[in-house]
């Protein structure tokens, strides 16, 4: 295991046990929403990469943020990413029976309670930012709560999921795939390359720079996605493989082929590494996260 493989799993674990703390109160009592708490609690258990998680960790290091404030934003923001995967496993939606190598939560419970489900976590991610433990800068949290509900909105992921439904079955020129790929993947993990920033209140110049490390980063994070439905497999995955190429998406490797689409990434990923050149050492760990973005197997 890598040092960058260790700092992920180490961060992941925080996250997802600060997470977890803020639903396990839920779970002392309750009447009959106590089925929605363990479904929460459930998913939660599932765990994940956690990398949304770790940029924001990381994005605050270039800054020297309070590791403490940094940890919230970080498990608000993957509270935001639970609750999207919940939703797109729906039978409306992906129709998936596993997620993380488990049985997803529609299938452990059922649909109306996956949704439910969907709906808390993401209300949880903004409770979270609201209060006060999150930074005593009452400003610094209203640009937080407005930045992620922004990109998690109908202008961000939920707005690209709406385009790629639409787009299935048709044809997209590389500008539309880019679009809706930026939308959909790329705006969670573009708030979580500037939340450090917005935690600090950064100059805007290292502002700058991390926003375009988070475009380059998200899309090659969606390409490296499409390769590996491509060429994954399911015990690999945790989750089906080919879902993709069987409901004829639209994506980067249906566009531009499977060794086109691998150049594409590794071109954004040298794009995102230059961006980090300002930060000297304090930038090495956002550069390694960039590479093991393409470098990935699941």
């Amino acid at each position: 295991m890598t040092d960058l493989q260790r700092g992920l799993s180490s961060s992941s674990a925080a996250v997802f046990q600060c997470m977890r703390e803020h639903v396990a109160p839920m779970l002392k009592g309750g009447g009959g929403e106590r089925r929605l708490y363990e479904a929460m609690a459930y998913v939660l258990e599932g765990g994940g990469k956690g990398l949304r998680g770790f940029l924001v960790l990381s994005s605050s290091a270039l800054f020297d943020v309070p590791r403490a404030y940094a940890l919230r934003v970080a498990a608000a923001v993957e509270l935001v990413h639970s609750y999207s995967l919940v939703h797109d496993d729906l039978p409306s939606m992906d129709d998936d029976d596993l997620r993380r190598g488990r049985v997803t939560c529609h299938k452990r419970y059922d649909e109306a309670t996956a949704i439910l489900v969907g709906d808390a976590l993401l209300t949880l991610a903004f409770e979270i930012l609201a209060q006060d433990k999150t930074h005593p800068d009452a400003l610094v949290r209203c640009r937080l709560i407005e930045s992620l509900a922004r990109k998690s909105g109908a202008q961000g992921m939920v707005g690209g999921q709406m385009a790629d439904i639409v787009a299935q079955n048709g044809t997209l020129a590389s500008a539309e795939i880019t679009s809706m790929q930026e939308m959909k993947t790329g705006a969670l993990l573009f708030f979580s390359c500037v939340s450090g920033g917005i935690l600090a209140d950064a100059k805007q110049a290292d502002r700058r720079a991390l926003e375009a490390y988070a475009r380059a980063i998200g899309l090659a994070f969606q390409i490296a996605d499409d390769i590996l439905d491509e060429t994954g497999d399911e015990k690999t995955l945790g989750k089906r493989a080919g879902k993709d190429k069987d409901a004829a998406k639209a994506t980067f490797v249906a566009l531009l082929g499977l060794d086109g689409a691998k150049a594409k990434a590794q071109e954004l990923i040298d794009e995102a590494i230059a961006q980090m050149a300002r930060f000297g050492k304090k930038g090495q760990t956002m550069c390694h996260i960039a590479q093991f973005i393409i470098d990935r197997r699941k």
